[in-house]
């Protein structure tokens, strides 16, 4: 909802529990009130009557108060907007932005629009309240130059009140080690994380939170995330006056963004800001319903289990032998089988084929369709894995084009993983991708793409282009726009993004595919840590998490139990990945009861809301989901010390004056006792795990225990990887 004051220049956005407002001085200087807790109108406009504070010398008044600063007059922070402008072509270039307010308006109820001009350079500030989570960008148009160059144009500047002891929250990592969640003191001067590869990246999530002295529940928590799949910068700074204001956008650096020719304009992504009083898990619980109500496609629709045939078998595939793992895949349950890398082209290693979007004549010689159907027939869905923007040097399509790869002229072309990028900005390149890929859905029943990203930008050249620089940007709108495209022709095809596991996670791709690949770490103790980092902007619905084979070949050997596999990928969509034609018929036997299971708790994963119990800090850990009556408990005890036992489980957005039935041992507890006393589990020993699920009776009578001894639900006695 959107509120004006009458005298036209201060809003109030507000939202369930939250609200935003700002204010236009006289002297059109448009200025930040509040962020926080719901306020009123009336409360808005009186703090639109505080003065700014008076002139120091060496300081500006300004500085820290302003809804988005430009570049220019009597501002020392870090602008949002720094442009340069030619009035005439051929005259010299004026840097800075002088801006007068025009009009405003509100739109649907929810989002309000401020209009601002500086000669000629029309600049919207848009607002959007959806639920408590305010969206925020800018759109920059040339009306009136001959040319305006935006060196950098972020998408929102986030004021924080005044308040001391202020906490920064980030997630960090690497490849294989993605989203680890750290909190540090937030000091005087600037704090900026961010990408310059051309993709999100490994080493930071675009998300930031501040807290003074938050708890898992309890306590304020400030939150934002860019939605941008390509480089970004956000950057935390603590002025000298103590105050904090947050700015991010896309592109890392001010080296330039476009070049706005007349008529031309350009559209920041989103960055959302939320305001929580509940703590680390309340702005998580309030991120992951935003996301499924506004962000991820068709998020009322629970993921499917799936099989992806890469650990099982690298590039060495077949037709037969795909469908041979396709029919143990069928007899543990699975719903949707994927081929990855090895399908195309001359694909028998990473050397060769990329680029070359067509089925091996020696691998499939009659297409993909008789693979597909026979899957089909064992009634799952049937998905491939393609790298559309990437092309490796050995393949048709870059013998034919060399010149469609992002280069430098006169410079060295870096191979990474022997491949290059193509340059998506060019128009020639996108029409061929959209052809070979519609053509490829087209010719079999694919239901599932997954899209990878296997290096970072190196030599983001563009030869013939009088402003290469735009190709940081244009590539990942021509990325969303191709997306966009094949989902419109190919509705019921789902799309996963992927980038060397969790590379490009984002808002802007969360938007625009069902689910991501966390990370390609799939062993399941440190999986725990990164899906704990994870959980702290996105939902369990789009957090792909693969059971693979022990010991883990891919990264550590690490042995564990089928058991603590599956518990550890069941907090999101759950997968396999192992080679399951080494499987014992125990093993199978086993995992296909866990795959029972999951698909009973899966609403409650996919849709409930997240309580983390316990962090992965050594001992026990533990998440909760709860949707309506169902409450589902994932625990793993990572390692046990001196025989103590496992502490108790205090769970969380219970019915105190209910009583639960624990669905493994037909006991029943009253939730205040869940509550305040906690659920025993009975874990011991090193990585042994467990899941618990607790149903509400209605109208509560106690009921005589009763104990039921399903190997499925406390663990087998498989000992091949133990």
């Amino acid at each position: 909802m959107v509120e004006v004051a009458e005298n036209g220049r201060t809003w109030l956005l507000s939202g369930p529990t939250s609200g935003y407002a700002l204010h236009l001085t006289d002297a059109d200087e448009l200025v930040h009130l509040h962020w926080g807790p719901r306020i009123a109108l009336a409360d808005a406009e009186a703090l639109a009557a505080d003065p700014l504070p008076p002139y120091r010398p060496f300081e500006s008044p300004l500085d820290g108060r302003e809804e988005y600063p430009v570049e220019g007059g009597p501002r020392f922070v870090r602008p949002a907007l720094s442009v340069r402008t030619e009035r005439r072509r051929g005259t010299e270039w004026r840097r800075g932005t002088e801006w007068r307010f025009v009009s405003y308006e509100t739109a649907d109820g929810d989002e309000l629009r401020l209009r601002f001009d500086d000669d000629g350079l029309a600049i919207v500030l848009h607002y959007r309240m959806r639920g408590d989570v305010v969206e925020r960008r800018a759109t920059l148009a040339n009306g009136g130059h001959a040319n305006v160059e935006l060196l950098r144009a972020d998408a929102a500047t986030w004021t924080l009140p005044d308040r001391e002891g202020w906490r920064l929250s980030q997630l960090h990592g690497r490849w294989a080690a993605e989203s680890r969640l750290t909190r540090a003191p937030l000091t005087y001067g600037e704090k900026v994380i961010g990408s310059r590869r051309g993709h999100t990246g490994h080493q930071h999530l675009p998300w930031v939170a501040l807290d003074t002295d938050a708890t898992e529940e309890h306590g304020e928590v400030y939150g934002c995330a860019l939605g941008w799949s390509g480089s970004w910068r956000i950057a935390v700074a603590q002025l000298p006056d103590a105050r904090v204001q947050i700015t991010g956008g896309a592109g890392h650096d001010d080296s330039g963004l476009l070049l706005l020719e007349p008529g031309r304009s350009y559209t920041t992504p989103v960055f959302a800001g939320l305001w929580s009083d509940g703590g680390f898990g309340g702005a998580s619980r309030a991120w992951h319903a935003y996301q499924r109500a506004h962000v991820i496609p068709d998020a009322e629709q629970d993921r499917p289990v799936l099989f992806n045939s890469w650990e099982a078998t690298g590039f060495d595939i077949s037709e037969e032998q795909q469908a041979a793992l396709a029919r143990r895949a069928a007899a543990i349950g699975v719903e949707l089988f994927v081929v990855d890398d090895g399908w195309f082209g001359a694909r028998t290693g990473d050397r060769a084929g990329l680029g070359d979007w067509t089925p091996s004549p020696d691998r499939f010689p009659n297409g993909l369709g008789p693979l597909a159907e026979e899957v089909h027939g064992l009634g799952m869905r049937f998905g491939i894995w393609v790298e559309p923007e990437m092309v490796n040097p050995d393949s048709d399509l870059h013998r034919a084009h060399p010149d469609w790869v992002q280069y430098q002229p006169g410079r060295r072309r870096t191979e990474l993983r022997h491949q290059l990028v193509l340059n998506l900005a060019r128009e020639d390149v996108r029409q061929y991708l959209w052809e070979r890929l519609d053509a490829l859905l087209s010719s079999a029943p694919i239901d599932y793409v997954k899209w990878d990203f296997n290096r970072c930008f190196t030599d983001a050249g563009w030869p013939g282009e009088p402003y290469p620089q735009r190709l940081w940007v244009d590539h990942v709108h021509a990325l969303y726009g191709l997306i966009d495209r094949l989902r419109a022709a190919h509705p019921s095809v789902a799309f996963e993004s992927c980038s060397g596991g969790g590379g490009r996670i984002d808002l802007g791709m969360m938007s625009r595919t069902d689910q991501v690949w966390t990370s390609d770490n799939t062993d399941p103790l440190d999986r725990l840590a990164i899906q704990h980092g994870f959980s702290q902007l996105h939902p369990a619905r789009v957090m792909a998490a693969w059971v693979t084979d022990s010991p883990n070949t891919q990264l550590n050997g690490r042995v564990s139990a089928l058991r603590t596999r599956f518990v550890s990928s069941m907090a999101g969509v759950l997968g396999v990945g192992g080679d399951l034609t080494r499987w014992s018929e125990e093993e199978l036997a086993e995992a296909r009861r866990w795959v029972e299971l999951y698909k009973e708790i899966r609403p409650v994963v996919q849709r409930g809301e997240l309580y983390r119990l316990r962090p992965p800090a050594g001992g026990l850990s533990a998440v909760q989901y709860v949707l309506g009556d169902e409450t589902v408990v994932l625990a793993c005890l990572q390692t046990q010390s001196y025989g103590e036992p496992a502490p108790a489980l205090r769970l969380r957005g219970l019915d105190p004056t209910a009583t639960y039935e624990c669905l493994e041992t037909g006991e029943t507890h009253r939730g205040a006792v869940l509550l305040h006393h906690g659920l025993r589990t009975g874990l011991k020993g090193d990585l042994d795990a467990a899941v618990f699920r607790m149903r509400r009776i209605q109208g509560a009578l106690p009921l005589i225990p009763r104990i039921r001894t399903d190997l499925a639900l406390h663990g087998g006695t498989s000992r091949r990887d133990a």
